[in-house]
């Protein structure tokens, strides 16, 4: 495949990217940002159009959070949204097996179109890592993933893998077992969000933050990057 080929299909997955980000974000008004009620307002009006049809809605956020991934999208703005949606444990449900399809559809458009853009821009930074990974890649990439990617942003998180040629199977379970444990904190967190939103009048940060509902899970993510931490100095490390 030619580099012009491939610049641009770069250029035109770009384009995409930037429309879809145009048209979700020109729905928020900005001027109300700092204005609670606001929230409220949409609290209700997001309650209203999830309760009429649930099962519609779901597989709406699914498609939405499986195209978000594979346009290059973070995950966790997913996650707070899944649990504020459907709470923690639907939406940790919905976004796992989302995030986890499309991060898997982005590996394999990754690996297809732009292997050796791929492998020039990360291979000399990881290829430490590649002698292990060919040991026992599934169980690499799980301690990879677990651990947060190592500091890596998520969508490099997801290309990364066509270095070491992970086998799809392997990618995809690797992935969503690994992840689980972050989807479940950012779904719990979203879901309490919802609650706060729901039962406030307004809006104060030390009320926020020793809600329960937001505390535990930030102890728990607290925990688990220092879990992290341990895995990245014991099989990451020199």
């Amino acid at each position: 495949m030619s580099k012009i080929f491939k610049l641009i299909l770069g250029a035109l997955y770009l384009a995409i990217l930037i429309i879809f980000l145009y048209f979700l974000f020109s729905k928020f008004d900005f001027t109300r940002i700092n204005d609670f009620a606001y929230y409220k307002i949409i609290q209700v009006n997001v309650e209203d159009i999830i309760g009429t049809n649930l099962i519609f809605n779901i597989f709406l956020f699914f498609i939405f959070s499986y195209i978000w991934v594979v346009l290059l999208g973070f995950g966790s703005p997913i996650l707070l949204l899944s649990g504020i949606l459907f709470g923690k444990w639907i939406g940790t449900v919905i976004s796992a097996t989302s995030i986890t399809l499309g991060a898997l559809s982005l590996y394999i458009i990754a690996k297809f179109f732009f292997s050796d853009l791929v492998h020039s821009l990360l291979k000399d930074k990881f290829s430490k890592y590649i002698i292990r990974f060919q040991k026992n890649e599934f169980y690499y990439f799980f301690a990879f993933r677990f651990a947060g990617g190592l500091g890596t942003p998520f969508f490099l998180q997801n290309v990364l893998p066509v270095i070491f040629n992970i086998k799809n199977k392997n990618y995809f379970f690797a992935s969503i077992l690994g992840l689980l444990p972050h989807f479940f904190i950012w779904n719990t967190i979203g879901a309490g969000i919802n609650k706060f939103i729901k039962e406030s009048d307004s809006f104060n940060f030390l009320s926020f933050i020793m809600t329960k509902e937001i505390y535990l899970p930030i102890i728990i993510f607290l925990i688990l990057i220092l879990i992290s931490l341990i895995i990245k100095k014991k099989y990451f490390n020199e």
